[in-house]
């Protein structure tokens, strides 16, 4: 979607405002979570023996990441720090617009009474967060066979 740094028309610009900070707060909560916003990005889905969790966060150090699950919520917290060039350290730049997220982040994600809470694995690779939730093998499904 192309936007101009430089409105030409006020009252469009404030319409297109309206927008977004409606949609911000346009959400549908869910058993798993809410469905939009929030750093990282999610993407959460389901297989029959686990439950993969992917959170998008270029740019972070390992180290900087905590997983925590508890009671069957997942919690996935940390820091991006800034290393951006910012108008504090550069006087000649006129910032008109900064997308990237820099601070303190924090997702959270209800899981499912099934799971297994040994056997979660996660791996940061390419900035993107791999968290593998195993279920347990009672909640497997099961083919039985006739006989």
């Amino acid at each position: 979607m192309y936007r101009s740094l430089f409105p030409s028309d006020l009252f469009a610009e404030l319409d297109r405002l309206q927008r977004e900070v409606h949609g911000a707060f346009d959400v549908s909560p869910s058993i798993r979570g809410l469905g939009r916003g929030g750093y990282p990005a999610l993407n959460v889905g389901t297989t029959a023996s686990s439950i993969e969790i992917y959170a998008f966060a270029p740019g972070l150090e390992p180290a900087s990441i905590d997983v925590n699950l508890d009671r069957g919520v997942l919690t996935i917290a940390g820091e991006r720090k800034s290393r951006e060039v910012s108008p504090a350290s550069d006087e000649r730049l006129s910032l008109h617009i900064e997308e990237r997220f820099y601070g303190r982040f924090r997702r959270v994600i209800s899981l499912p009474d099934d799971i297994a809470p040994d056997g979660v694995q996660a791996e940061y690779r390419d900035g993107i967060l791999h968290v593998t939730v195993k279920r347990r093998e009672s909640a497997q499904p099961k083919r039985v066979e006739i006989h």
